[in-house]
């Protein structure tokens, strides 16, 4: 398995994209500050310092919150999906995980098409269908991890929560 790429590596690579001077200025912070950043963590010898990425990890690992990750995400354009995690092969649970995919995807067109029913959109209609679009998603995202691994006994067939 490979090893997760540490903070202070990402923002060195990221420098080389992006000028250090340019984050110094853009951010309002010392230059010596923005190159600490980039530096392997060493209280000893008083390099490196505690970057805005180890931050975010220190203060998700607190809150337990992935909202604040959700919230980095959706700043960048994106969005966030947690990976599942992974078991003892079982592939008699691929028919139900693909079924799953397909019902998430089932409700989601419910919800647009009976939002969508008056030609006009409101603001709750729009949250429920961003949560259909959220759950759809992480369906997905679960059942694609699985078939690259070849795992499926995550996707074992879940009775849905009620209301949904």
């Amino acid at each position: 398995m490979m090893r997760p790429m540490q903070s202070h590596e990402l923002l060195r690579e990221v420098f080389q994209e992006c000028s250090p001077k340019q984050v110094a200025a853009g951010m309002g912070l010392s230059l010596s500050m923005i190159y600490k950043w980039s530096e392997p963590p060493d209280p000893a010898a008083g390099s490196g310092s505690t970057n805005p990425l180890d931050r975010i990890e220190a203060l998700m690992r607190c809150t337990q919150d992935r909202r604040l990750v959700q919230w980095v995400c959706q700043h960048a354009g994106g969005f966030f999906i947690l990976n599942p995690k992974s078991t003892h092969p079982h592939p008699e649970y691929l028919i139900p995980a693909t079924n799953q995919v397909v019902q998430e995807f089932a409700d989601l067109l419910a919800v647009v098409a009976t939002a969508a029913g008056d030609n006009q959109i409101t603001t709750k209609e729009a949250k429920q269908i961003r949560a259909r679009w959220e759950k759809l998603k992480s369906a997905t995202e679960q059942f694609v991890s699985c078939c690259e691994e070849g795992n499926f006994s995550g996707l074992e067939a879940r009775k849905k929560p009620q209301g949904d």
